[in-house]
C-alpha cells in the first residue's frame, strides 16, 4: 500500500457516503433507543439504500435520495418491528448530520494545499450533501459537490460519473475516482478513471468489468500517493 503512485492527477472526485461520512454514525446515534439491534438497522438500511438506487435507475422511477433513504428506513424498521415515527424522525435528522472519518479533513488540507482540484460526486441531493459537508467542517474545500439529480439517474449510471470530469474540466484519465464502495470503484473505472478503491470494511473484489488500479483502507495516504506527502496544510 505504502509503494502505491499514481501520476499526472490533477483531480480527486470522491463517493459521500461510507467513502468521506460514516453512515453508520447514524444509528450509533440513537443506540439509546435501538440499542443492541443499532447495528443490524444499520446495515439493513444501508442495503436497502443501494437497492432502490438500482431498483429505481432500471424500471425508470427516478425519485431523490432523501426519499429513497426514507423508504429505506421504513423497510429497515419494519422487518425490525420498529413501529416509532418518531424515532423515524430522529434518524432521518440524524442523516443529514453525519460524521466525517477521522482522517478526511486533515487528508483534503493537504490536497487541497498542494493544488488538488476536489469533487464530491454522489446520489445525495444537493441538500443532503450540504448539509453533510458543513456538519463534518469541510465548507470551501471542494471545487464542486455534485448530486446525480443533475442527471436524475443513480449511479453506476456513465452519465454520473462524467458529471465530475465535466464540471472540474479535466481529462478522464487524469482525475482519480475514491470510493469505499466496490461496485462504485469498479464502475468508474470502466469510464476511464484512475481509481482507488477505499476498501474500508474489507470487501472481497467485485465480479463486474474493470478494475480499480489500486486499493487502499482509508484516504490518509493519498497525499503520498499522488506525491504530496511534504505539503502541509
Amino acid at each position: 500500500m505504502n509503494h502505491i503512485k499514481l501520476d499526472a492527477i490533477d483531480a480527486c472526485v470522491f463517493d459521500a457516503y461510507g467513502t468521506l461520512f460514516d453512515v453508520a454514525s447514524v444509528a450509533r446515534g440513537a443506540q439509546d433507543a435501538l440499542g443492541p439491534g443499532w447495528e443490524t438497522l444499520a446495515d439493513l438500511w444501508r442495503m436497502k439504500q443501494l437497492q432502490y438506487t438500482w431498483l429505481r435507475g432500471l424500471a425508470g422511477h427516478h425519485a431523490d435520495f432523501w426519499q429513497v433513504t426514507g423508504d429505506a428506513l421504513d423497510f429497515a424498521m419494519a422487518t425490525q418491528k420498529l413501529d416509532d415515527p418518531a424515532l423515524r424522525e430522529r434518524l432521518m435528522q440524524l442523516y443529514l448530520r453525519l460524521s466525517a472519518y477521522p482522517e478526511v479533513l486533515p487528508t483534503l488540507q493537504r490536497l487541497k494545499a498542494g493544488g488538488m482540484k476536489l469533487a464530491i460526486l454522489s446520489n445525495g441531493t444537493p441538500q443532503m450533501l450540504a448539509s453533510a459537508v458543513s456538519n463534518a467542517g469541510l465548507d470551501g474545500l471542494f471545487d464542486a459537490v455534485l448530486s446525480v439529480e443533475a442527471v436524475g439517474v443513480y449511479k453506476p449510471h456513465p452519465s454520473v460519473y462524467r458529471l465530475a470530469t465535466a464540471r472540474l474540466d479535466v481529462a478522464v484519465e487524469h482525475a482519480c475516482f475514491l470510493s469505499s464502495n466496490g461496485w462504485d470503484a469498479y464502475s468508474a473505472k470502466a469510464i476511464g478513471y484512475r481509481v482507488l478503491w477505499c476498501n474500508r470494511f474489507g470487501q472481497a473484489a467485485e465480479r463486474i468489468p474493470a478494475t480499480p488500479d489500486a486499493e487502499i483502507a482509508d484516504l490518509s495516504v493519498l497525499p503520498e500517493v499522488f506525491g504530496l506527502a511534504c505539503v502541509s496544510p
